[in-house]
C-alpha cells in the first residue's frame, strides 16, 4: 500500500494495489475509490485531505493475533 500526498491540491491517494482501474464510485463529496473489474478496491482519492483525512496525522500499528493461554 501506498499513500501518496499532493500538497497543491491537498489531496491524498491511497494505491492499495496496481491492477488496473474499471470505475470510479464515488463514495461522498470528497471521496471516491477505484475498483478493478472484479469488484475488488484499487485506491482510494481523498480530496481537502487535512479535513477530510486529518492528514498529515496518519499512523500504522500491526496488531498480532492473539496467544491463548489457559
Amino acid at each position: 500500500m501506498k499513500i501518496k500526498y499532493f500538497n497543491d491540491t491537498d489531496t491524498a491517494l491511497v494505491e492499495f494495489t496496481i491492477n488496473p482501474v474499471k470505475e470510479t464510485r464515488e463514495i461522498s463529496e470528497n471521496v471516491y475509490i477505484d475498483i478493478h473489474e472484479k469488484g475488488n478496491l484499487v485506491s482510494m482519492t481523498i480530496e481537502h485531505a487535512k479535513v477530510t483525512a486529518h492528514l498529515p496525522d496518519i499512523s500504522y500499528q500491526q496488531i498480532e493475533k492473539e496467544q491463548i493461554t489457559a
